[in-house]
């Protein structure tokens, strides 16, 4: 890091705030806490933390409207890290704008990974207008031309149908980050799509059967069980 990103740590639990705090500072990230909601929406506003760590359960606001409010006019990332792990509370939380989701109990080395990642995305946001017009995705063996509209395995032009290209252009514009099942059919298929993701599923296992060497363990296209796809940032 070329200097000490800040990391803003809102949680209520003051062991469990220690804790990510210790591991935080250990990693040479600067912290600072909120214990509540009220407290945590002020910080994010007059502090500008680099990423936030927020738990859902707090004494005075429920993490999710925190998350609604703070996107309404800040774009910085967001990292839930709670003891909710029903698929609904996941889903609800990436579709309100954060950017992960770790469930408690979690492990130092995921935390800091994932808070990483989250960083990256900074730089990615702060560029994001130069994303929108890169002409081209690669991982790897995949290559996908948005300018021409083709996508190649090494030198393997892939025939995909219109939809296909459609979900993978999507998936890969949005690179490094989990978008979930209900946004990907409205961004394909529209707003008023009836939510049923037996469609997505299917032409997810056609785009894997034509992408990966072996789709049962996709390289490209990873899902996010119970939420949605994504893929990783291009090289």
């Amino acid at each position: 890091m070329d200097y000490a990103s800040r990391i803003l740590v809102v949680e209520d639990e003051h062991g469990i705030s220690d804790f990510i705090g210790t591991i935080l500072k250990a990693n040479g990230y600067d912290v600072e806490k909120a214990v509540n909601g009220k407290e945590a929406l002020m910080m994010i506003a007059s502090h500008c933390p680099d990423a936030v760590v927020l738990d859902l359960g707090l004494p005075d606001i429920d993490g999710q409207k925190i998350i609604a409010s703070v996107r309404e006019w800040s774009s910085v990332p967001i990292l839930v890290v709670s003891a909710r792990t029903h698929e609904r509370d996941k889903i609800t939380a990436f579709e309100l704008g954060a950017d992960d989701y770790i469930t408690k109990p979690f492990s130092t080395g995921e935390l800091i990974a994932r808070i990483k990642t989250a960083l990256r995305h900074v730089k990615a946001k702060e560029c994001a207008l130069e994303i929108a017009q890169k002409p081209r995705y690669r991982l790897k063996l995949l290559t996908i031309d948005y300018e021409k509209r083709r996508v190649w395995i090494g030198s393997e032009d892939v025939h995909l149908t219109q939809i296909e290209y459609r979900i993978v252009e999507l998936l890969s514009r949005n690179a490094g980050r989990v978008m979930t099942y209900d946004t990907i059919m409205k961004q394909i298929w529209g707003p008023a799509v009836v939510q049923d993701h037996q469609v997505l599923r299917v032409n997810m296992a056609n785009i894997r059967r034509k992408l990966e060497q072996n789709p049962a363990e996709p390289v490209y296209i990873r899902t996010e069980i119970g939420v949605g796809y994504w893929m990783a940032e291009d090289e």
